[in-house]
């Protein structure tokens, strides 16, 4: 099976391309989805041990986890080593239920695939880009959105140039749906030809 990475920035329009590949019959494999599951129950001992005060009514309250780690790199980490594992094993246990029923690709959409070494697990990796002011426009019209947020978020995520620079395939979402959609199932016949390389 081969499997591709699918990342992007934030506001670039990952979880729209990644939609389009499970339409395309392609079992997909959201970490942050994951995050979000783990965050209402299997992760909510170890998070409110690490960080106290950070869950109300048995979840995760994402906007006091959020004040806690942003620009914290040592509470990043700490964070990080607590969801990583269990988001992990969530996508391997997607991956070997897509092998059973003889999927040919699946694809691991994960935001800081580059900042966590991620393209190691990987045969291939699709990058979602657009262009800065495309990306600012989108990403502050979400509630609760700011500025200072946006900056926060982006100065931990690898420079949007460098991931296009390290990709197999970019998807430039700012050309609307139909465009990406073409893209999506053009990569999809390149990778039917194309040699894995996971390590």
């Amino acid at each position: 099976m081969f499997i591709l990475g699918l990342t992007g920035s934030l506001g670039m329009g990952k979880s729209t391309t990644a939609r389009f590949f499970a339409e395309a019959g392609v079992p997909v494999h959201d970490a942050d989805a994951t995050v979000h599951r783990l965050y209402e129950g299997p992760a909510v001992a170890a998070i409110e041990a690490a960080f106290p005060g950070t869950t109300v009514g048995g979840k995760v309250d994402r906007n006091k986890l959020a004040a806690r780690v942003l620009g914290d790199q040592a509470a990043l980490k700490r964070l990080e080593a607590i969801v990583h594992p269990l988001v992990q094993e969530d996508e391997r246990r997607l991956l070997a239920e897509a092998r059973a029923r003889g999927a040919k690709v699946a694809v691991l959409d994960i935001p800081l695939l580059f900042e966590t070494g991620g393209e190691a697990r990987v045969d291939a990796v699709v990058v979602v880009s657009a262009p800065s002011e495309v990306q600012r426009a989108r990403v502050l019209e979400r509630p609760g959105m700011t500025v200072q947020k946006l900056e926060a978020i982006l100065a931990m995520q690898m420079p949007d140039a460098e991931k296009r620079g390290r990709a197999d395939f970019v998807v430039d979402t700012s050309r609307g749906f139909e465009a990406a959609r073409a893209d999506v199932r053009a990569i999809l016949d390149a990778v039917a030809t194309m040699p894995k390389r996971r390590q």
